[in-house]
Formats: C-alpha cells, sequence, structure tokens
C-alpha cells in the first residue's frame, strides 16, 4: 500500500472522535482480534496504563519526559492530536514517520485480509470483515503497539481514549495504571455520574497490579477504592498517600517564571522541582507522575531524582496552557469541560496578571456533546470580549451563532459571531493592545486548527517580544551576581 491507499483504509474506518460511540459499539473483542493476527504486540511491552476525565495526557507526557531521561528508550501513544496525526505514536519525543506509519497500516490492512472472519462474541450473528469492522482508534492503537515493539521501546506510556473499561488500549496488563482527576465528561457514554464515570475509569485497574489515583471527589474515589479493593490491587491516592504543595508560575512584562512542586509521598519528601506546564492542576498530575516514578522503582526500573527534575522541568505538551506570543500575550488551552475550564480561570489569575487597563480576550469553540452553558458561565466574567467561532475539523462543532444563543442570560459582555477561526484571531488580533490578552480555549480541535497560524505570527515578531522563560534558581543566581 502507498501513503494515499493507507490512509483511505484508516480514515475510512468509524471514528468515535468524529461522532459518539452508538449503543454496542464500544467493545474489545474486535481489538483482540485484530491483536491476535499481529501476533499481541501489546504482551511484549513494558506499559504504564493512563485513564482520567482530566489530566491523562499531561500525566503521560510528564512520565515520559522522566522516563527518557533516565535513559529509556520510551514510547507515548496518546489521542487526539492536535494538528498531524503522527503525533499520537512518539518515541523518545519523536513523532512516528508518515513511511512508518504507512508501513504500519499496510501490516495491518494485510493481516485483516489473510483472516477476516471473527465472532465478536460466542455464538454472535455473522459480522462484517475484521478490516470493515476495525474502527479508526482501535488501528491506531495496533500501530502503536506494534511500533513501540519494532523501535525495541523500553517503557511504554499509554494514554486511554474514551473511558477506560472498553477503551481499545485496555488489553494490556500494565506494569501501572494510573487515574488522574475525574469530572463530568463524555457522560452520554460513560455515565451521569461521577460514581459510574469512575467506574469506567477504573476499568484499566489489572488484579494485583498498583494504582495511582489523582480522584478527589468522594463518590469518585470510593468506587476507585472498591474496585482496587476487589482487583487486589494495591492504592495509592492523592490527598491520601501522597500530597503535593505548588508555586505559581509568573508571566509578566516580557518573562516567564517557571512554577515550582514538591511532593511529599510515604516515601520520602521531595525537593521543590520546577515544572513546564502551568497551573495548580499541572502540579497535581505532576504529584501522580512523581508518585508512579516510586512504584516503577519498585519494580525494577532506575530512575534517579535528577532524571524526575529534569523530566518535569523539560517537559513539553502542547495548546496546555500554552504561551505562544506577547505583547499581546496569547495563550492556547485544550480545556473542554466544567472543571477544566474552572482550573483555566484560577490560573489566569494567578500566573498572568493584566497591566492596568489590559483586557482579556476569548476566542471560544466547541462540540455540541459538551455542557456549553456551564463553560461559558465560567468564563464570561473574566473575560471583556468573546469570538464565538467553528472548527472545520469535526462535524460536531457547533455554530458561533448557537453558541451565542447558550450565552449566560443577562450577560451583558460584547461578542462577536466569526464563521472560522482564523476570522476570529484576526478580529482579536487587531482589537488587543501591547497589554491585553488573548485566550484560544473550548476544543482541542480549535487549538489544532489555530495553533499552526498562531505559532507563524509569533515568528514575525521581534524575537525581545516573545516571552522568556526564567527559572528560580537562574534568577536568584543573577540577582546575587
Amino acid at each position: 500500500m502507498d501513503h494515499a491507499q493507507a490512509s483511505q483504509f484508516w480514515f475510512g474506518r468509524v471514528n468515535f472522535e468524529q461522532r459518539s460511540p452508538r449503543p454496542g459499539d464500544l467493545t474489545l473483542h474486535r481489538m483482540l482480534a485484530l491483536l491476535a493476527l499481529l501476533g499481541n504486540p501489546h504482551h511484549r511491552l513494558r506499559i504504564v496504563h493512563v485513564a482520567g476525565s482530566k489530566g491523562k495526557g499531561s500525566t503521560s507526557a510528564m512520565l515520559a519526559s522522566i522516563l527518557r531521561r533516565a535513559g529509556y528508550r520510551t514510547g507515548l501513544y496518546t489521542s487526539p492530536h492536535l494538528v498531524e496525526v503522527e503525533e499520537r505514536i512518539q518515541v523518545d519525543d519523536q513523532p512516528i514517520s508518515r513511511e512508518e506509519l504507512t508501513t504500519l497500516l499496510a501490516d495491518i490492512h494485510a493481516a485483516c485480509a489473510r483472516q477476516p472472519h471473527w465472532q465478536a462474541e460466542a455464538g454472535s450473528e455473522p459480522v462484517p470483515p475484521l478490516g470493515e469492522a476495525l474502527t479508526f482508534f482501535e488501528i491506531a492503537t495496533a500501530a502503536g503497539f506494534l511500533h513501540f515493539v519494532r523501535r525495541r521501546v523500553e517503557v511504554a506510556v499509554v494514554e486511554v481514549g474514551l473511558g477506560g473499561r472498553f477503551d481499545s488500549t485496555n488489553v494490556c496488563t500494565p506494569l501501572l495504571s494510573i487515574i488522574t482527576s475525574i469530572s463530568f465528561d463524555h457522560t452520554q457514554q460513560l455515565g451521569d455520574t461521577l460514581a459510574l464515570i469512575a467506574m469506567e475509569k477504573a476499568g484499566i485497574i489489572k488484579p494485583g497490579r498498583p494504582v495511582v489515583s489523582g480522584a478527589r471527589v468522594p463518590e469518585a474515589r470510593l468506587e476507585i477504592e472498591n474496585i482496587s479493593r476487589a482487583r487486589q490491587a494495591p492504592l495509592q491516592q492523592l490527598d491520601v498517600d501522597f500530597q503535593y504543595e505548588h508555586q505559581p508560575a509568573c508571566i509578566e512584562d516580557g518573562r516567564q517564571r517557571l512554577p515550582r512542586v514538591t511532593i511529599t509521598t510515604a516515601r520520602r519528601r521531595w525537593p521543590w522541582m520546577e515544572l513546564g506546564l502551568i497551573g495548580e492542576h499541572q502540579a497535581a498530575n505532576a504529584a501522580l507522575a512523581v508518585a508512579a516514578v516510586e512504584h516503577l522503582r519498585a519494580a525494577g526500573l532506575t530512575i534517579p531524582e535528577r532524571s524526575v527534575a529534569e523530566g518535569l522541568a523539560g517537559v513539553r505538551w502542547p495548546a496546555r496552557l500554552e504561551v505562544v506570543a506577547r505583547h499581546p500575550l496569547v495563550l492556547i488551552d485544550c480545556a473542554h469541560n466544567h472543571a477544566s475550564m474552572e482550573a483555566l480561570v484560577e490560573t489566569l489569575r494567578c500566573s498572568f496578571p493584566l497591566h492596568p487597563g489590559g483586557k482579556r480576550l476569548l476566542i471560544f469553540a466547541s462540540s455540541r456533546d459538551k455542557d456549553v452553558p456551564a463553560m461559558l458561565r465560567i468564563l464570561v466574567p473574566h473575560f471583556d470580549h468573546i469570538y464565538l467561532t467553528r472548527f472545520a475539523t469535526s462535524p460536531r462543532s457547533v455554530p458561533g451563532e448557537h453558541l451565542a444563543a447558550m450565552l449566560p442570560a443577562g450577560a451583558t459582555i460584547p461578542f462577536t459571531v466569526c464563521p472560522d477561526p482564523a476570522q476570529a484571531w484576526h478580529a482579536a488580533r487587531a482589537s488587543a493592545g501591547a497589554d491585553d490578552l488573548i485566550c484560544v480555549t473550548g476544543s482541542v480541535f480549535l487549538a489544532g486548527e489555530l495553533r499552526p497560524l498562531l505559532l507563524h505570527a509569533a515568528a514575525q515578531e521581534v524575537p525581545a517580544m516573545r516571552p522568556r522563560m526564567v527559572s528560580p534558581a537562574a534568577e536568584l543566581e543573577r540577582a546575587l551576581s
């Protein structure tokens, strides 16, 4: 297969990132059948499996960053991608090449052609050939496992796509499972209570394998505790078995001071460490990564303290409160539910002080299966003007005029409806002064569409106008010299 044929085979599948799953869609039978044809590559990998409502991508990126600096060839599988699909499958911070991906897709297609017949479950009715029944995400996950085996990955950090119990990644027996924060998201598929959502996420817990949990809401925590106990999986929980302290970042006057975090576990108190991602929610994710490191050390991996500090400081995870320009300050964030919007506005308050007279401008788009009114209720009081738009990369996008109808009743904030993200950006940029802030948020799809444009615009600026990362240690040394 050439690249065009491979892409047609892959992108022609059902994609639950583009449409919501229907009853019966979520199952592991197709995935297990495919992996068996491929020689079960997931059985040849040491895996850390990461689920959660929010923070699972950032936590995965932190842990992968730490493992790389400890000298391990590290695989990282995440979803969705921002700009290029190859971003989903990485080895040592390098996305899979187009040529490698084409080869993998051709091998998957050939495996399905050799044995097209399969059964969804014992005694089931005839089903379509496996190559037609597979979903986009199942093929992606199989390609990730195969790539990691072929590249001789020593540890793979694998992020769940949707839920956990029936997610395509949930075929592995990991060294360790991580469950990040639990909040309302994908309620149509996962349930309308935090207990039900936690139950789906905790589906990744395997008998006897340790679990690190960042769930803080009592009903979610109780569900995870019960499932861990039933499966005899040792459980460590944030705020119970380990804690963190956080010093916020401060971004102003053309400079950017890294946040810092210290974590206390049953084994030790870790020193203050710089963190490459901004926001207290990222400090909580860092605590999960460090707790995971202690489990991996107990499992025999050699991970020096220096690798942990360098990994947390050096982690880069695009579009997570990412500063892409100054004067005006421009941020991109992937927040897309109630909890992540609360984290966003709190981080704006703590880490992004405005000059007197400065304005905050918002570019917002969202998917129709999200709680858009709740997100807008959180955002509106913290901005001076909103640019409402829709992205083109998903049919789930909400038209801007529909978003306008969802603004809080009685809200007097001025807003502009723009037909596409590029026009929203140009309108916001034209009205922004040097001391203003422009924030892009609401969806991974919006961030992915706008990020290349914003990076190109930032590259045209005078270098001195761009943000400069300053660590507290470097600043203290300069002050004393």
